[in-house]
């Protein structure tokens, strides 16, 4: 689903204009966003939660030459789905 889809999904749901909706799901988006760059975590009941991962350096190999090249450490967004949205998922 792209963003276009997803506005027009809320604007069906809750009569919004296309500009109020676009407006809260940027909201939502730039909230989270904020929190785990701040390091929190986002549970959202029901939804799952977004969190950050810190990955360690480490060495990986260069697909074309086979040679061995150092990959940086850095921090990964990682998402736990919560049991509704698995049950959702699951029961289809």
């Amino acid at each position: 689903m792209k963003k276009v889809e997803l506005v027009e999904s809320v604007v069906e749901a809750t009569g919004f204009t296309k500009s109020d909706a676009t407006k809260a799901i940027d909201a939502v988006f730039s909230a989270i966003t904020k929190a785990l760059v701040n390091g929190d975590k986002v549970p959202l009941v029901g939804f799952g939660t977004f969190a950050v991962s810190e990955r360690a350096a480490r060495e990986g190999r260069n697909p074309r030459t086979g040679e061995t090249v150092q990959i940086a450490a850095r921090n990964a967004v990682t998402f736990k789905p919560g049991t509704a949205l698995k049950d959702a998922v699951n029961n289809n």
